[in-house]
């Protein structure tokens, strides 16, 4: 069963940052080989300073499923509760559901960590609602989470 139309990930890396370990985080989020997912582009920022937006887009539902599978099982109960309980807040009106895991715990502490902040590994779901209705989606996004 299709859950997610598409799945979206996406980290910025400022000049001073250490670009080869956030690709190496960047790819072990996935279960899976992603080289042909992946894709980078150079945009300024401020004060004109280069950041590298590095995506991985995910179309394919069984890559999509065996994503979720595997980041859903890494969540503790604790995290999948809290987003269970932000479901509101991180699902918006074109059904996209958003989750942010802090780059610089991932980065330093090899963890997971649900933020709201700015810095971090973005994750965006387009949750496959029929009919396209926000309560269809948040019952899906909440039978996935309470795998």
């Amino acid at each position: 069963m299709r859950y997610v139309h598409e799945l979206n990930v996406n980290v910025f890396c400022k000049e001073w940052e250490d670009e080869k370990k956030i690709l190496e985080k960047l790819f072990a989020l996935f279960p899976f080989e992603i080289k042909k997912q992946f894709k980078h582009e150079t945009a300024l920022g401020f004060f004109d300073k280069p950041i590298r937006i590095f995506q991985v887009i995910l179309i394919k539902n069984n890559e999509i499923n065996l994503f979720l599978n595997d980041l859903f099982g890494k969540l503790s109960k604790e995290q999948k509760e809290l987003l269970i309980s932000q479901i509101e807040s991180r699902l918006d009106n074109g059904l996209n559901f958003f989750i942010r895991f802090d780059k610089d715990k991932l980065l330093k502490e090899d963890i997971l960590g649900i933020t709201d902040e700015g810095n971090c590994y973005h994750l965006k779901m387009s949750i496959a609602a029929f009919p396209k209705k926000r309560e269809v989606a948040k019952k899906i996004i909440l039978q996935r989470l309470e795998r």
